[in-house]
């Protein structure tokens, strides 16, 4: 079971009270057995321009796209400045029968009428034209950023140790590597280009309103600082609030993904509703994170909305008295008026910028936190490759613990010359597989050191030493296509002839033509056509197309009968030969052959030996031997 299920999970929601006031039905206590989860822990970074530039920085491969997105954009709003200005001439030369244009003869006010309104829709074309330009620049920049952003980020994680994953269940990894990223689709796409002419038309309106007359634009701006003040207080509302969705939504994810993973463990114990009050617990405590997140971020829109529709008075009450003075036309109310109305509508989309960029922002530190995680386990500087290994393998006085003050290996100290095979027995839990994981180098000694050949495999390049090494491992993945991609995994260049062969040597060829396509069966996710058995011979096969110096077998036959585990020891014995292996063994009986047989028990090597000195001293692998032969002797044994 994953760490997922730790501290919280017992939901309590608050009464809550739904859209337009309505009552939500509580979800009744759910607790999952004794799993609980926890929701995953904040990433507490304040809001800074050196991660907004960082942020930036996926768009700079692309910037000149980015800057005719501007460049398009800013036709738009200056199409959309020129309109009101343009009605202000035609109403006061042409319309207004109180204005300059009353004393014109008709035919000059029609020609008028026809060059604005030809003037009118040529600008609105123009307006349109660089408008879709923009809108086709600006998701080419925005999607070549997002599909920049995803392959870094899957290329980092790829070279994670697996201390990254032992602290974090599949379901959040996946949250960061799809929705974070796609909620930062609309900043990169549009948010940006769309702020940069919100700004200019700001700019410009003010400018215009100004020239207009600007004691009316200063009695209409009046209201602002009220909106700056309430703006600058909802931020860190919102931004907590957004970060609490984005740790909600993870939790739902990663029970998701352990829930179908799972469901045969949760049918075969008759947990379906269990399992679906669970997740009803899980779902309801995200709605209300989403409630509250668009609750602090709804109050922006409606303070804009009351600010401007104070501005739109002033303009209509201090408007009328300039107007029977004098001091304005007709053209210029109208004018002033469509502005005033243009001016609020970029403030209140530079609301819904400001939601989105913490939105955005809140995804963008979660990812950040994966990019800038470093594996504990990296080539050193100035590593070099791995010489072809012949297979002496030296452990020095190691020593190793997951965690600090939990130590797991005490003192190992051994020696294996090339050719040789090591067996590793113990009780559960006494660092056989640790040993075998050091050996591989996916975690580094705490103390001591690993030798190959009489190099430190930490001076070595990773690729280098684990290309050409092979580990099966009693829990065999496979992945999604045929069988022969399964084993070709092993080695990607591997022609069909050696795939076969390979297969044959782990006694899999049989079974394998016996499917209804052969080595082109497809195996489903996880290999779920095939029996446990099955699984573990394609395995076998796909490390001997590897053929590799080193072998690693982590209790690779405990699932296999007793008539195919004959035939892989035959198989084995061949493949062994002038190849260094460590057999990690469920079944002692399999390892009568070993060279030498390690004798493990809470971390420390207790005996060391053949299967015959060791069962000839009567000591802890004697107690081991019996304890199985009982085993297998009682009723059920296997």
């Amino acid at each position: 079971m994953s760490r997922l299920w730790v501290e919280r999970g017992v939901y309590r929601p608050r009464p809550a009270r739904g859209l337009a006031g309505l009552p939500v039905p509580e979800i009744p206590e759910v607790s999952r057995g004794r799993f609980n989860i926890r929701d995953e822990d904040p990433v507490e970074a304040p809001f800074n321009w050196r991660q907004f530039r960082r942020l930036l920085g996926y768009l700079r491969p692309y910037r000149l796209h980015v800057a005719g997105a501007v460049v398009l954009m800013l036709v738009t709003a200056a199409t959309r400045l020129a309109v009101p200005y343009l009605l202000k001439l035609a109403i006061d030369q042409v319309l207004d029968p109180s204005g300059p244009g009353a004393l014109l003869p008709p035919a000059e006010r029609l020609r008028l009428i026809n060059l604005y309104g030809a003037a009118f829709l040529g600008i609105n074309a123009v307006g349109l034209l660089a408008a879709r330009g923009r809108i086709l620049l600006s998701a080419r920049v925005g999607q070549q950023a997002l599909h920049d952003m995803r392959r870094q980020l899957f290329t980092h994680i790829q070279r994670l140790g697996f201390d990254f994953y032992d602290r974090r269940p599949v379901g959040k990894i996946l949250v960061r590597l799809t929705n974070d990223v796609n909620a930062l689709q609309d900043l990169l796409q549009n948010g940006l280009v769309n702020t940069i002419s919100d700004l200019f038309m700001l700019l410009g309106i003010v400018g215009m309103m100004f020239y207009l007359h600007p004691g009316l634009a200063a009695a209409t701006l009046v209201v602002l600082p009220a909106l700056v003040i309430l703006s600058t207080r909802l931020r860190r509302r919102i931004r907590r609030a957004w970060q609490a969705v984005r740790a909600k939504l993870a939790n739902i994810n990663a029970h998701l993904n352990e829930s179908i993973q799972g469901i045969r463990v949760t049918q075969a114990f008759v947990q379906e509703r269990n399992n679906i009050r669970f997740f009803r617990g899980m779902n309801h405590d995200n709605w209300r994170s989403w409630m509250a997140a668009a609750k602090a971020s709804a109050l922006f829109g409606p303070a804009v909305e009351l600010t401007g529709a104070v501005g739109t008075a002033m303009v209509f009450w201090y408007g009328a008295h300039l107007l029977r003075t004098g001091a304005l036309l007709v053209g210029d109310i109208v004018a002033f008026n469509t502005y005033v109305g243009q001016f609020w509508e970029p403030i209140s989309r530079l609301g819904q910028f400001y939601t989105q960029l913490l939105v955005a922002m809140a995804s963008s530190e979660r990812i950040f936190e994966f990019l800038d995680a470093r594996p504990d386990v990296a080539d050193a500087p100035g590593a070099r490759n791995m010489p072809p290994i012949q297979g002496r393998v030296r452990f020095e006085h190691v020593h190793f613990a997951y965690e600090p003050g939990r130590p797991v290996l005490h003192d190992i100290d051994f020696e294996v010359e090339p050719g040789q095979t090591i067996a590793l027995v113990g009780h559960t839990g006494s660092g056989k597989t640790t040993i075998t994981a050091l050996l591989s180098r996916f975690y580094d000694p705490t103390e001591g050191r690993i030798l190959i050949d009489g190099i430190d495999i930490r001076t070595v390049r990773l690729q280098s030493l684990r290309s050409q090494m092979a580990v099966v491992l009693q829990d065999t993945f496979l992945f999604q296509g045929t069988v022969a991609d399964n084993i070709r995994y092993g080695r990607l260049d591997a022609t069909d002839e050696e795939v076969e062969a390979a297969a044959r040597a782990a006694c899999a060829h049989d079974f394998i033509m016996a499917m209804e396509n052969g080595y082109q069966t497809e195996v489903r996710e996880r290999g779920s056509r095939l029996s446990i058995g099955q699984r573990q011979l394609i395995s076998f096969a796909r490390a001997f197309l590897a053929d590799p110096r080193i072998l690693i077998l982590d209790e690779a036959t405990s699932s296999i009968d007793t008539q195919t585990e004959l035939l892989i020891q035959e198989a084995l014995r061949r493949l062994l030969k002038g190849r260094t292996a460590f057999v990690v063994a469920h079944r002692l009986s399999t390892i009568r052959s070993a060279d030498r047989i390690l004798v493990l028990d809470h971390g420390r090597i207790v005996e060391s030996g053949t299967h015959d000195e060791l069962y000839a001293r009567r000591g802890v692998y004697y107690r081991l031997l019996q304890a199985q032969y009982r085993h297998l002797a009682a009723p059920g044994g296997d």
